[in-house]
C-alpha cells in the first residue's frame, strides 16, 4: 500500500513539473535537439572514450537530427572532449598492451571506429615499433608453446602462425618468430 502511495506522489510531481513547462494549450514542449545531443554525448563519453564517428552513430541511432548532432559534436571537439588522434593513440596503446595486436590489426580496428586514415598512419608510425612487435610476437608464441607440448612441429607451426596472423602480424615475421621459438624448445 505504501508503495502505491509513493508511486502516485511521484506521478503527480512529474505531471505538475510538466505542466509548468507546458505550452499554454497544454502540450509538452519539444526538447532542444542540440541539448539532447549534448546530453547523449556526455553520457557516452562518461562511460568510455569514443571517436567522433562512434558518437555520430549513437546520435543517429537515437534519432537526433544530423544538424543538431553536428553542432553538439563540433562543440565537444572544440572543448577537447572529442579528439580522434588522442583516442586513436590511447586505443593503440591499450590494444597492444592487452591483446598484443600488431599494426595491421590495429589499423583495421581504427578504420572500423571511423578514424581518418591520415590520423591512423601518424598514430601507428608513432606507436608501433617493429622491434617491439617482434618481441611481443615472441612472447605470444612462447606462451602458447607451453600448452602445445605433445604437438608435432608442423602442426605447432601452422597453429602458431595462424594465431599471429589473427593478431595482425605479417607472415614473414610470424614464420621467423615461430621458427626461432621452436628451435628454443623441444619441437624440432
Amino acid at each position: 500500500m505504501a508503495f502505491a502511495a509513493k508511486g502516485a506522489r511521484a506521478a503527480r510531481k512529474r505531471s505538475s513539473a510538466s505542466e509548468a513547462f507546458a505550452d499554454p494549450d497544454g502540450r509538452e514542449p519539444e526538447a532542444d535537439p542540440v541539448e539532447v545531443a549534448k546530453r547523449i554525448v556526455m553520457q557516452q563519453l562518461s562511460v568510455s572514450a569514443k571517436s567522433r564517428h562512434q558518437l555520430a552513430q549513437v546520435l543517429a541511432q537515437r534519432a537526433v537530427p544530423f544538424e543538431a548532432a553536428e553542432v553538439a559534436l563540433d562543440r565537444f571537439t572544440e572543448l577537447g572532449y572529442i579528439d580522434d588522434a588522442v583516442f586513436a593513440r590511447s586505443w593503440v596503446e591499450s590494444r597492444q598492451r592487452s591483446r598484443s595486436l600488431a599494426g595491421p590489426a590495429l589499423r583495421r580496428e581504427l578504420v572500423v571506429k571511423g578514424i581518418d586514415r591520415e590520423i591512423i598512419d601518424v598514430v601507428l608510425l608513432e606507436c608501433v615499433d617493429d622491434d617491439a612487435e617482434r618481441v611481443a610476437a615472441g612472447e605470444l608464441v612462447a606462451k602458447k608453446l607451453r600448452s602445445m607440448r605433445g604437438v608435432d612441429a608442423d602442426t605447432a607451426t601452422r597453429r602458431l602462425v595462424s594465431m599471429l596472423a589473427r593478431k595482425g602480424y605479417r607472415p614473414g615475421l610470424a614464420y621467423s618468430v615461430v621458427r626461432e621459438q621452436l628451435s628454443l624448445t623441444s619441437h624440432r
